[in-house]
């Protein structure tokens, strides 16, 4: 299944490059929130148990994404003959793989923030930015907005690329899935704020985990993404090394940082970190950089990391291709 497994991590890559996400009734992960969002009200039903409620927040969805992972890899073996079920796995496990990774998605609300900086619209900017960070946008000049963006971009190569595809090569399809939904309850829950920090406790620290290494592995190929794009890869690495640390998060900071040193700029989130050297005004083109640097790392992924983890765990006879 090595071959068919690699033809379906490039499928999933094309589709998502080309074709995006799909709508919220359609996509797994929106119905990960809906699901998440049901169980929060029961984990917090009892502040003593708020902790024990929120390992069952994580555990329910990831043993149902597992179990009917399962059920499908059980059913496409049942196709006869091997070539149709080969043919079956790659497409359908294209497209269901496809559905945890989003660049089209990312660079999408990238351009429609770059889309009211170009019009002068900061409002809108702020609203679109909104979407993708955490962050209060509603008093961020045009230079934090973009640096909020440029951040965001970065930040979700691992989140929503390199991290799924990672888990994928390691454990399959339920890899990708268990980690996409362990993302998902750490964007909604994973906080520490008084309401949440019970409930979101073991979600924000799977993802802490899961995150280390697809982190530091993404920061070193954005430095080898530069070098291909003829950016500062040697300021990338050095920015990298130097503030990779710096962040509240161990791991969002040296794929920001590798970025920043990249495209020569300074990322500031007001009050908590400062990433880089260059205090210069942001442009709109410094949005459309980290997109390309957030695709080529994508796809650079892929080959140097994903296909030589299948065949490595292949070699042993460890890959689950579920």
């Amino acid at each position: 299944m090595i071959i068919e497994s690699i033809s379906l991590v490039f499928f999933a890559l094309v589709l998502d490059l080309v074709i995006g996400d799909p709508k919220n009734k359609f996509h797994p992960t929106a119905w990960f929130g809906i699901l998440i969002a049901r169980l929060t009200p029961y984990a917090k039903s009892s502040k003593n148990l708020e902790k024990l409620g929120g390992v069952f927040i994580i555990l329910i969805p990831c043993g149902i994404v597992v179990f009917l992972m399962i059920l499908l890899n059980f059913g496409i073996n049942m196709i006869a003959p091997d070539y149709i079920s080969i043919i079956v796995f790659v497409i359908v496990g294209g497209i269901l793989m496809k559905t945890t990774i989003a660049i089209k998605g990312m660079e999408k609300h990238a351009l429609a923030v770059a889309k009211c900086i170009e019009e002068n619209d900061i409002y809108g900017a702020r609203d679109n930015l909104s979407m993708i960070v955490k962050r209060n946008t509603k008093n961020l000049d045009q230079n934090h907005v973009i640096s909020g963006t440029l951040e965001s971009i970065s930040e979700n190569t691992v989140d929503g690329v390199t991290g799924p595809f990672f888990y994928f090569a390691v454990f399959g399809l339920p890899g990708a899935f268990v980690y996409r939904v362990i993302n998902t309850a750490d964007s909604m829950i994973g906080y520490k704020t008084h309401f949440f920090k019970n409930i979101g406790w073991f979600g924000a620290n799977c993802d802490k985990i899961l995150n280390y290494l697809p982190s530091r592995l993404t920061g070193f190929l954005m430095i080898f993404s530069a070098m291909i794009l003829r950016y500062n890869w040697k300021k990338s690495y050095e920015i990298m090394i130097r503030d990779g640390k710096k962040t509240e998060s161990p791991n969002a900071g040296y794929p920001m940082a590798a970025a920043a040193g990249a495209l020569g700029v300074k990322f500031e989130k007001i009050g908590h970190y400062s990433l880089g050297d260059e205090n210069i005004s942001f442009t709109i083109n410094h949005i459309k950089s980290a997109i390309s640097i957030m695709k080529i790392t994508s796809i650079i992924f892929c080959m140097i990391v994903v296909v030589p983890i299948i065949f490595f765990l292949s070699f042993l006879g460890l890959w689950l291709h579920v």
